[in-house]
């Protein structure tokens, strides 16, 4: 069936901007058909989405499902139903769960499962080094098979320089990417928040060395071994510049900054309220503008949620005792274009590069675009809802966000992912 969508803002990539036309997409073949007058486009159905504007949609490649082992945090089906209800028709799930995505088997049921439920499209991350424990490496060679996304050891850094070089050696021949949290725990020692933070709220401390210093030795690595290199959740003005370095030079490095690294600061941090902790912690305002700054200029390559999910009573424990973690699938788009876009510090094309286009492009993943031909995933957006973030209507089953009672803009109305809807504004939460 050929359904048309009447009356509202497409995004043009090629132009970077909105055009006014129709957009139909088949939902046999799951692909855009034709965008342009609705009189020269054939459809089965219509459909007024005037006042509605449509993007692509939405890419993570940095979420935490907890599924298996840790569905008191989150199920699969609850993360993938707020990934859509946040916009997202792909995200990339990272392997700290119970047990760790070390086994081909894991990974093939979670894409199994994913696809049982229908909602956003998920792509195992697998651990770097079995179980997550730093002493092995995983075999890559059959997770590859399965056709999970990348490796990544999230939550910890790989502490051995040789073990990391190894495996940077075979994920280059692989052509599969090491997504590091880069974390030297020599250094950072488990310390829960900024210095100046952790001086203020009588809490431990985590120098922001711990982060560049891992980057700094992985981006040396990755030159060494041709690799590519992604860094997650970059937050530190000494992280950019060697990111920066490592461009520079030529070497296959990206990185990813997450929302609340690129809006809130230390100094937002008023209280003990673990809400606000998060790894890497939120760090200096002057990191902040430094981080907000490479990622208007590309230098940070994507928007990266790092969804973390734990239940109350986890969060409940103190600063330095809770788990670090925010959840953000639901609100990225949201906070992002109220606290970015419309303040006129980055424009709506980079925004929409971020969590579309280049996603798709370094990851060799579908969509990203709105053009014929390509896979029909999209959101459709009120970019003039003005909605309180509450999180006892999020769909996720974590709650832990200090965004919540913030006033936003922009409402993802409803999302389609390969031309079938698998969000629509005020369904019932998924069992």
């Amino acid at each position: 069936m050929r359904i048309r969508w009447d009356g509202g803002r497409v995004w043009d990539s090629g132009l970077g901007d909105f055009i006014e036309a129709s957009v139909a997409y088949d939902t046999e073949t799951g692909d855009i058909v034709a965008i342009g007058h609705p009189s020269a486009i054939r459809a089965d159905e219509v459909r007024s989405i005037r006042g509605l504007c449509v993007l692509p949609g939405f890419v993570d490649v940095h979420v935490h499902l907890r599924d298996p082992g840790l569905t008191h945090k989150e199920t699969l089906a609850s993360g993938l139903q707020a990934a859509a209800a946040g916009g997202f028709t792909q995200v990339a799930c990272m392997p700290n769960t119970k047990p760790p995505i070390a086994r081909a088997e894991i990974a093939e049921d979670i894409i199994r499962r994913g696809r049982e439920i229908g909602k956003a499209e998920v792509h195992p991350i697998a651990c770097l080094t079995v179980d997550q424990e730093g002493e092995a490496l995983a075999d890559y060679e059959a997770l590859a098979r399965v056709g999970v996304l990348g490796f990544s050891d999230d939550g910890r850094g790989v502490q051995d320089g040789g073990l990391m070089r190894d495996a940077l050696t075979k994920l280059a021949a692989l052509g599969k990417p090491a997504m590091i949290h880069a974390e030297d725990e020599s250094i950072s020692r488990g310390g829960a928040l900024h210095e100046r933070a952790a001086a203020r709220l009588g809490t431990t401390a985590q120098p922001g060395s711990a982060e560049a210093a891992m980057i700094a030795r992985d981006i040396l690595l990755a030159e060494e071994t041709g690799a590519h290199l992604h860094v997650c959740h970059v937050s530190r003005e000494a992280s950019v510049a060697l990111v920066r370095f490592g461009k520079s030079r030529g070497i296959r490095v990206t990185a990813e900054v997450t929302p609340h690294h690129l809006l809130l600061s230390e100094r937002d941090i008023h209280r003990a309220d673990a809400n606000w902790k998060v790894n890497p912690p939120l760090a200096s305002e002057e990191d902040r503008r430094a981080c907000l700054a490479a990622f208007a200029d590309g230098t940070l390559d994507v928007i990266a949620t790092d969804h973390a999910p734990h239940h109350p009573d986890e969060k409940a424990r103190g600063m330095d005792e809770a788990p670090f973690g925010m959840v953000g699938l639901e609100i990225a788009f949201a906070l992002l274009y109220t606290g970015l876009v419309r303040e006129g510090l980055v424009p709506m094309r980079r925004l929409v590069e971020a969590m579309s286009e280049r996603p798709c492009r370094l990851f060799g993943l579908e969509g990203g675009q709105i053009r014929p031909g390509a896979r029909a995933d999209l959101v459709l957006v009120d970019l003039d809802r003005r909605w309180t973030i509450d999180p006892s209507a999020f769909y996720t089953k974590g709650r832990n966000t200090p965004f919540a009672g913030q006033s936003v803009v922009g409402k993802v109305v409803e999302t389609i992912r390969a031309g079938r809807v698998i969000f629509r504004e005020g369904e019932e939460r998924l069992s």
